[in-house]
């Protein structure tokens, strides 16, 4: 039988939406689309690279829990509301994927708060034993 089991980070929107931040799989993680809110505290930057770094600190943390790491991504998603923000988070992004090369798709879209700047979305498979 496949392991399957949701990683919550403890932020407000997975109890009052009803969600995980993470999904393992066997050995895949789907990481929800994750934003640029600080969990522990519920706050967001008006800066799209602050946030930007804030969400992949959120990924990255669910994927430590999940048993993998960056270097195990296969593909990422970038949304975001205004397509002049993505090009100042390369560099950010950078770090976290410019080793690995995942797939990758931005889309242009709204976002369901308008302090949210940027979401990542990222699937990644588990590092075989």
């Amino acid at each position: 039988m496949t392991e399957r089991r949701a990683i919550l980070s403890g932020s407000t929107f997975e109890e009052q939406i009803g969600y995980a931040r993470a999904v393992v799989d066997g050995d895949w993680v789907h990481v929800s689309g994750t934003t640029g809110f600080d969990y522990g505290t519920m706050t967001i930057s008006d800066d799209v690279v602050e946030q930007a770094e804030q969400c992949l600190r959120n990924i990255g943390a669910a994927l430590a829990e999940a048993g993998c790491a960056f270097s195990d991504v296969v593909r990422v998603r970038y949304l975001l509301p205004d397509r002049a923000d993505f090009e100042p988070c390369w560099p950010v992004l950078r770090r976290c994927f410019g080793e690995v090369r995942p797939a990758a798709t931005m889309l242009r879209c709204g976002l369901a708060d308008p302090r949210m700047k940027i979401e990542i979305e990222v699937y990644a498979r588990r590092p075989l034993p």
